[in-house]
């Protein structure tokens, strides 16, 4: 066995997305009680009209991200409208169908556009390399993990400091007593489908700099997103974003630690899960639900 210390950086920075992720996938259970399982595919998505901004139309970075989002926010916002919004009066499984609709949807809409050609994403940070003491280290990684926090910490300031934030929080956390407040619930749950597709178009994007992009790329990311909420709980912002670090430096470490370990990061996020599941269902910073008999 040996550990590399270099793979805590690595680690951070690939638990940043999978937090980011998470976030949305936390934001969506709290206002509809269901998980999108269409987040991943969405951020795919948009990670491919980055693209197509940057690489195809010749827009500068920046703008091509900004607009990215952009549209992600809208994007989000109508889907909530015209198929969530319509589904959720039927049931929440329609809701969930519904996702794993959207989820085919999308990934055929990639594929058909774009086809299933790996592509490279243009780098936002360089691939320079960071010595740090004894350490050295991608600038590439280095700055994934700065925008995800940045993006985590405007969050949290969002639900924190700002009154359609709390307004937000309110509706997802008791819409009858909201709306008595004078909240615009729908209005509310319709902005918070958008933040998250919002979050999920950055974690789409930091993932195809980190790797190719491709249709299926949001796949194992998705996949260590459900492991970070599972453990941090799905109901609790903070908890993704713990839940996602701890993912990341753990899958990173064994990665590099065990021999042969690469192969057991896939079963390492189902093992994180099931034990979860088991023993917390709540998971470490999830509230318990406490009904009347």
């Amino acid at each position: 066995m040996q550990f590399d210390p270099q793979q805590i950086v690595i680690g951070m920075a690939s638990g940043s997305v999978y937090a980011a992720l998470g976030l949305a996938l936390v934001l969506i259970f709290r206002s509809t009680g269901i998980i999108n399982f269409a987040q991943g595919e969405m951020a795919t998505f948009f990670a491919y009209i980055t693209w197509t901004l940057i690489v195809a139309a010749g827009v500068p970075y920046w703008v091509g991200i900004g607009t990215t989002i952009l549209l992600a926010l809208l994007l989000g916002m109508g889907m909530e409208r015209a198929i969530i919004r319509r589904l959720g009066r039927h049931s929440e499984l329609a809701v969930v169908i519904g996702t794993l609709g959207l989820f085919v949807f999308f990934n055929g809409l990639d594929l058909s556009i774009w086809q299933g050609v790996p592509k490279p994403f243009p780098a936002p940070f360089g691939r320079d390399v960071l010595r740090l003491g004894n350490l050295f280290v991608s600038v590439q990684y280095v700055g994934v993990l700065g925008v995800c926090l940045v993006f985590m910490l405007m969050t949290y300031a969002f639900f924190r400091f700002t009154r359609i934030g709390l307004a937000l929080e309110a509706s997802t956390l008791n819409p009858t007593a909201a709306r008595l407040m004078g909240i615009n619930v729908d209005c509310m749950l319709m902005l918070g489908w958008g933040l998250a597709s919002v979050l999920g178009s950055v974690a789409g994007i930091l993932t195809a700099d980190l790797l190719l992009l491709e249709p299926n790329m949001m796949a194992g990311t998705m996949l260590f997103s459900f492991a970070a909420i599972s453990l941090g709980g799905v109901t609790s912002p903070v908890g993704a974003v713990v839940g996602g670090m701890i993912v990341g430096v753990v899958q990173s470490a064994v990665g590099t630690a065990i021999l042969g370990g690469t192969s057991l990061r896939t079963p390492l996020a189902f093992l994180v899960i099931v034990l979860v599941l088991v023993f917390r269902p709540n998971g470490l910073f999830g509230r318990v639900s406490v009904t009347r008999a």
